[in-house]
């Protein structure tokens, strides 16, 4: 399955990096320093860049529901525990009514 979404969008790289061998430069504004590159890898440069900067993002802000996640497994591990407890409390003092009657 994973084929069938990966295989087109890779097709459409190779495409785009055939279609685009141009030499570009490209500067940051505050600093003296060019990068000279062909134009499909400084697109595909910067959006691998972007993409990551997003899946940090989307990774930090997921950070809260899995440690409530992993705090509410704590507690039902805790209440399993303590219903286990309580039953064997109940079946052993059913045992010992059965044997005092």
């Amino acid at each position: 399955m994973r084929w069938f979404i990966f295989l087109p969008l890779a097709i459409l790289v190779v495409l785009f990096m055939l279609s685009n061998p141009q030499s570009i430069e490209l500067r940051l504004w505050p600093f003296d320093v060019a990068w000279t590159a062909s134009a499909s890898i400084a697109v595909l440069s910067i959006a691998a860049v972007a993409f990551l900067l997003g899946a940090l993002i989307a990774w930090a802000a997921g950070l809260p529901a899995r440690h409530r996640g992993r705090a509410a497994e704590r507690r039902v591990s805790a209440l399993e525990a303590e219903v286990k407890a309580l039953n064997a409390a109940k079946q052993a003092s059913d045992e010992k009514a059965l044997t005092k009657a």
